[in-house]
């Protein structure tokens, strides 16, 4: 892991997507076939207002210190990456087996929404919420739990760090007029 994403300056624009890969097979009469592969990740494209060099310089020395693809680090999206509910307090989590799709939490004061995002102590993975909740209780989540989650382990509901990693190998960018530089950064959780 190589540091965290530079917070400055902000993205004008995120554009987040759910990878979750199937195989489908489709005859020639319509008939379908489809398995899931399991293995779901977040993806993010995010996309800055045009920059001046000064401003920009220090993201792309970051973005190109990650070698393409081979480094992970952490980023926390603006808006997407804290509650849009009205949860305080320190929020642990119950011991939850691998597959599960919910998780009792105790120490949530206020509300976790539905679309909020979530990470459990030890975990690299972030989840969804499911459903709201309020208060303590059972937590359900999206997707299900790659890894166990421990009892009394951290839930980090605002200012969520997802661990990614560069979605290409490639990273250009251009200059409008001759001082300006416009960029878009593309990434993938990495688990």
């Amino acid at each position: 892991m190589s540091g965290t994403y530079p917070s400055t300056p902000e993205f004008s624009a995120v554009k987040l997507e759910s990878l979750q890969p199937n195989l489908v097979t489709e005859t020639r009469t319509g008939r379908r076939q489809v398995r899931s592969v399991g293995g779901q990740r977040w993806a993010f494209t995010a996309k800055y207002n045009d920059l001046t060099r000064a401003e920009f310089m220090p993201v792309y020395a970051f973005v190109i210190a990650q070698a393409g693809q081979f480094e992970t680090f952490t980023i926390v999206p603006p808006v997407i990456g804290s509650t849009a509910g009205t949860a305080t307090g320190s929020v642990t989590s119950s011991a939850a087996s691998i597959g599960a799709t919910s998780v009792t939490i105790s120490g949530l004061t206020g509300i976790l929404k539905a679309g909020d995002f979530v990470k459990f102590a030890s975990h690299s993975k972030v989840y969804m919420v499911a459903a709201d909740r309020s208060g303590a209780g059972s937590l359900s989540i999206l997707p299900a739990l790659v890894a166990a989650a421990s009892s009394g382990g951290t839930v980090t509901y605002n200012s969520v760090p997802f661990t990614v990693r560069l979605n290409n190998d490639i990273q250009s960018y251009s200059l409008s007029g001759y001082d300006r530089y416009n960029y878009e950064v593309d990434l993938v959780e990495a688990l």
